[in-house]
């Protein structure tokens, strides 16, 4: 009876059988229009610029394949030096959250921990009602951070959401490895570091990638702090050349000039979205093991 009953669970039915074939023609559907924009893109930016800016329709492979754009996009120089802004801003800022984030989230883990709950929910209050933008601009000027690079850092130090991630994590690492460490005399920050970090690794992962991803894409708050072109990350830029049609510095010198320079900065713009986002596609795939397992284990154990 326990087999004929399990056989009888392992069989699909019609409606189910139906079901999953909708559900994989909608995801493949779903696929299709969330790719097609980037492979746009990537066709583009290797395309002859007279071609693309004559070309109607879908565009499914490069049109006479050259790497022109990306010639004009490293010789322009806004665009490199908005790059290397971006690495450090990107570089240093997730490493300071990930410090900041994970001490944060340690603390809130421990609920014996006195003013345990005020100091929750003051956490949690700051994920639904913020200063503004002009309270907060007051408080980067009075700090004298204006027009550094770490007015793109400090304001957005620990994201709420994240440190959620990395304490419901924390609290699910069994209090037997943390009293088998006190007993051979560690203090926190070695527990810390040496036993909580390495279990909790996935997580941690995890919100590296949304640091990461928030400080590579960011663009607003470098709109609002920073004065000196020489210090505008690469987005910024990116939406210079885009929107402002900034591109003199990086068509000047090539065969595109005169008649053919709307050509020229629709090759030079398609290119430089291509090198604005490879880099943090790139990323993605060594950690994405344990991205997944990562938000699962923060979001659902406690």
């Amino acid at each position: 009876m326990g087999k004929k009953a399990e056989w009888n669970y392992g069989k699909k039915s019609a409606g189910s059988k139906v079901f999953d074939v909708i559900n994989i023609i909608i995801m493949l559907f779903l696929i299709v229009i969330t790719l097609y924009p980037f492979l746009y893109v990537l066709f583009a930016s290797f395309s002859n610029p007279l071609k693309l800016m004559a070309h109607r329709g879908l565009l499914l492979a490069p049109l006479g394949f050259t790497f022109k754009g990306y010639s004009m996009v490293f010789r322009n120089s806004g665009v490199v030096q908005g790059f290397l802004v971006t690495i450090f801003v990107t570089v240093v800022g997730t490493l300071i959250n990930m410090i900041a984030s994970i001490a944060f989230a340690y603390v809130l883990s421990k609920k014996d921990m006195r003013w345990h709950g005020l100091i929750t929910m003051l956490a949690v209050f700051t994920m639904f009602f913020g200063g503004g933008m002009i309270p907060t601009y007051i408080v980067v000027n009075s700090l004298g951070l204006v027009d550094s690079l770490w007015s793109l850092i400090l304001p957005g130090l620990i994201n709420t959401y994240n440190v959620i991630i990395l304490r419901t994590a924390i609290a699910s690492v069994p209090p037997e490895l943390e009293e088998s460490a006190r007993l051979d005399g560690a203090g926190e920050l070695r527990i810390l570091s040496k036993i909580i970090v390495p279990v909790i690794i996935p997580s941690i992962a995890a919100v590296t990638l949304f640091y990461m991803v928030g400080h590579w894409n960011s663009w607003s708050d470098a709109l609002i702090y920073i004065r000196t072109p020489e210090k505008f990350p690469l987005q910024l830029v990116l939406r210079a050349i885009l929107i402002q049609n900034d591109t003199q510095a990086g068509v000047s010198g090539t065969a595109y000039q005169g008649g053919e320079d709307h050509a020229a900065r629709m090759l030079l713009k398609y290119s430089t979205i291509m090198v604005s986002i490879i880099p943090i596609i790139c990323v993605y795939p060594f950690i994405q093991k344990y991205f997944t397992k990562g938000v699962m284990i923060g979001a659902l154990k406690g």
